[in-house]
């Protein structure tokens, strides 16, 4: 199966239950009380991170994700039973986008789970708006809809070490001879079409994480050849080795192309600590060798950036790469603490303290919008009078029904309530 590590999907949280009217039936009493019970809440889409998956290739064909409804309430207040929550599993590293870009989550660790889209709250039945001035309520609340969302989930490798380098600078043969990753090999470029990660011991009792980016090249961050796909999963690395090829026409140029098309791509990773590596170097004069590393030594900042030589095929210099790319990985940790992870907020109907406001359009309708109002339109019955005049009541009490008169209005004029449902006042 090959990589997937990009997907769009569409996600659907089960709706709630509708909220039942229903009165007792007791001989020769047609209405013994009301008895309509509450409709179950609609289920929740959460998102798992398991080691277990390994690409997003299941969401070319699983396009929407859709969790359970919740079921209608019963007679004898009987609660509707509440959807089943649907758990999708991705693979460690998916970060979660809407269609504006904003992260919605980011799966960073094994077991981690996070919750993309609320399901609807139930709605109530007739019983529960029995009062001392309303004795027998003829209606009932509906369920809220689920939220649906479009997203884009994107996978971004999570290794300490990212190898990045021009088409064929050896970094798939540096991957196998660091670690027990077998990358495909061979002698032309752009053989990875894959990113390829391997564990790296380090001193037997701590080891490193590598990843080989695909070779880059100019223009990548623009998009050109396999740009974009790769450029991420450099994101989350703590250092980035230059792996250039000691037989390229021009090291300068190889290494200033690859920094270039970082930057390019996210500022931040131009300021990633780095080890910067020639490779291939098995065999060269030593004169030489001298001549490249000082080529390279007047680019690199800060001035401590080692610059190393190194031979893949041979094992040469490898032992010193690993304990670099260490101590530049323990430096950033140091100094960029992991922070913690966002909580996931779950507005439901009976929080307080949101806005509400009042528009007149040019065709003379008032337009009340506001997130809770909006919400406790969304439970109404418009058809029925009972439920309607609830709604009312609750614009009262929260001020909007002051608001629409101060506005001018009147006995039989319409209230639309953003797209939510209208009414005559």
């Amino acid at each position: 199966m090959n990589f997937i590590d990009q997907a769009s999907v569409s996600v659907v949280a089960g709706r709630g239950g509708d909220g039942r009217v229903s009165y007792r039936r007791e001989k020769f009493i047609s209405k013994g009380g009301t008895d309509g019970g509450d409709g179950g809440d609609g289920g929740d889409v959460i998102l798992r991170a398991s080691n277990n998956q390994n690409s997003l290739a299941v969401f070319r064909y699983s396009k929407q994700l859709k969790a359970e409804a919740g079921q209608p309430g019963s007679t004898n207040r009987k609660h509707g039973k509440s959807g089943k929550d649907l758990i999708v599993d991705v693979p460690v590293g998916t970060e979660t986008k809407d269609e504006l870009g904003n992260v919605l989550a980011d799966l960073t660790e094994d077991g981690q789970m996070e919750v993309i889209a609320l399901g609807g709250k139930g709605g109530f039945g007739n019983a529960h708006f029995v009062s001392s001035v309303r004795q027998a309520p003829d209606f009932a609340e509906k369920g809220e809809p689920g939220e649906t969302k479009a997203l884009t989930f994107e996978l971004k490798m999570l290794a300490d070490i990212g190898l990045v380098g021009l088409p064929n600078a050896g970094k798939s043969t540096l991957l196998r001879a660091l670690s027990n990753a077998r990358p495909k090999i061979a002698d032309y470029p752009f053989t990875t079409l894959d990113p390829s990660v391997g564990v790296v011991d380090v001193d037997g009792s701590t080891s490193l994480l590598f990843a080989d980016i695909p070779g880059l090249i100019e223009g990548a961050a623009e998009g050109k050849g396999l740009g974009h796909d790769f450029l991420r999963h450099i994101e989350r690395t703590s250092v980035i080795v230059h792996v250039i090829d000691a037989y390229v026409d021009n090291l300068a140029e190889a290494y200033t192309t690859i920094r270039h098309e970082l930057a390019s791509y996210q500022k931040d990773l131009a300021k990633r600590p780095e080890v910067v590596v020639i490779n291939k170097t098995e065999g060269m004069d030593e004169e030489i060798i001298n001549d490249l590393v000082a080529s390279l030594k007047r680019l690199v900042k800060p001035k401590t950036t080692p610059v190393l030589t190194i031979s893949a095929a041979s094992g040469q210099g490898l032992k010193q790469l690993v304990f670099a790319a260490k101590a530049a990985k323990d430096k950033f940790v140091k100094a960029h603490p992991v922070k913690a992870a966002n909580e996931v907020y779950e507005y439901r109907l009976g929080d307080s303290g949101k806005a509400w406001q009042v528009n007149r359009q040019s065709d003379g309708r008032l337009v009340v919008s506001g997130e809770q109002i909006e919400r406790f339109a969304i439970r109404t019955d418009f058809k029925n009078d009972q439920a309607v005049a609830r709604l009312i009541n609750i614009m009262h009490k929260r001020g909007i029904l002051h608001e629409l008169k101060r506005q001018g209005l009147k006995p039989g004029d319409h209230i639309t309530i953003a797209d939510k449902g209208s009414l005559i006042y």
